[in-house]
Order: structure tokens, then sequence, then C-alpha cells
């Protein structure tokens, strides 16, 4: 073997030992970062915005893979936690789901009874009621004689809404027949049912049947102020 062979195979050796040196360097990093993270957990995230109260479905969700340390201990690691519940605040695309951003479905209390009422479609809803919000009930009644005025009472304060129908469409009554519980118009209404106490639902069975008029007023999560007793009633006279 000449001169230049033997240089030859001593840089060979000298490339493998480089190349082992880096091999193990890397693993050197590898398992440092490995000691550092810890093993990975399941976790779920959004793929879109959920409103507030809606119900919630796997289909809404992906999976990722995170450091078990940097998971929050509040995470969702198995969607059927999220079977038959609904968000209690507006969720947010890419947002990690956890424990406190859902709640069970709401359901009858103890001396609650459900009640259901059709509401117009157009001014009463207009999709942003879901099961779990709050919602004031107003109700709108003609004056009993010529020279009464018409007013709008709120009959219930933060009405919990525990179910919402589907559209149905309503068939115009007889113009012949002029009770307000007989005279409405044609168009689509939704049925609402309300989780209520005994007084609020025999308001509520009151408004629909001789009120002109029903509406729902959404209140924002977490706002039931009382309405203080002298704001309940409103006529036209009251902006003088």
């Amino acid at each position: 073997m000449n001169s230049r062979q033997r240089r030859g195979v001593i840089l060979l050796l000298l490339s493998v030992l480089c190349a082992v040196g880096a091999f193990v360097g890397v693993l050197s990093v590898i398992k440092n970062v490995e000691s550092k993270v810890g093993p990975e957990k399941t976790a779920y995230r959004l793929k879109s915005d959920v409103a507030a109260y809606k119900e919630l479905n796997p289909g809404q969700f992906e999976k990722v893979q995170m450091p078990q340390r940097w998971l929050p201990p509040t995470a969702v690691t198995d969607l059927d936690q999220v079977s038959g519940k609904i968000a209690v605040t507006p969720l947010k695309k890419g947002s990690l789901l956890q424990d406190d951003m859902i709640v069970e479905r709401p359901a009858l209390k103890a001396g609650q009874q459900e009640i259901a009422i059709m509401i117009d479609a157009a001014t009463g809803v207009a999709g942003k009621i879901n099961p779990g919000a709050r919602v004031n009930i107003y109700a709108t009644f003609e004056g009993k004689r010529p020279e009464d005025k018409p007013v709008s009472k709120v009959i219930v304060a933060g009405a919990q809404v525990i179910d919402v129908g589907k559209l149905t469409p309503l068939e115009a009554k007889d113009p012949g027949d002029t009770t307000t519980a007989n005279s409405r118009q044609a168009g689509e209404a939704v049925p609402i049912t309300f989780a209520l106490n005994t007084p609020d639902a025999q308001r509520v069975a009151y408004a629909e049947s001789f009120a002109s008029h029903v509406r729902l007023a959404l209140l924002a999560p977490g706002n039931e102020n009382a309405i203080p007793p002298g704001q309940r009633s409103y006529t036209l006279d009251g902006d003088k």
C-alpha cells in the first residue's frame, strides 16, 4: 500500500468516525428533548367556530397530539365527554377543547315544568336562540277599551330555553275573527320550550292566548340581572 492509499484509508476512517460522532450527537439531542417534553397525549381542537349554547358533536373537532406535560389539566382527551353537551360560551376555530367550555344540556329542576309556545321566526328568534340560552319574554297587549293605549310587558325575565324546534308554517286565521288568539297571520314560527316555575308558566300561557305579539330578547351569557318593577311595563306615554 503506497502513501496515497494510506492517506485515503485514513481519511475514510476519519469520515466514518465523524459520521458516528454526529449520529451519537443527534441521538443525544433527541433523548434530551424527549426527557424534557415527555410522552404525548391525544387532545382535540375545534375545526370551526361554535356559537354559545350550540349542541356539540364529534365532527366539530380534530385530533391533535401534544406533550402531556404541556396539556392543560382541563383538556378533553375523550370525545365521549361532549356527547349531549353544549358550548357555554362562543368557541373559536383552533381552540383546544377543555371541559370548562362545555356544560350539560339544560334539564328541568325541582319545581319547574316545560312549556312550549310558538314564536315568530323573523321577529322573535332569528336563528340565534338555542337550548341553554336565557331570554326575556315580552308580550304586547292591546287596550281593553278604545281609549286605552297598547302596553308592552316583560312577563318573564331570564327564562331558560331548553329546546328549540323546527320552523313550522302557520296558516292565516279567519280575518273575521278579531280575537288576538286567533288573528295570527300566515308565516313561519318556531316552537320554543322553556323551563319555568308555575307562576311564570301561567304568565307565558296567558300571553300566548291573549297578547297581540310575543317576542324574545336574548341575554348575554351571565347577564341575568333582575328587571326593576317600574321597568317591566312600557307605553309610548313613558317617553314623553
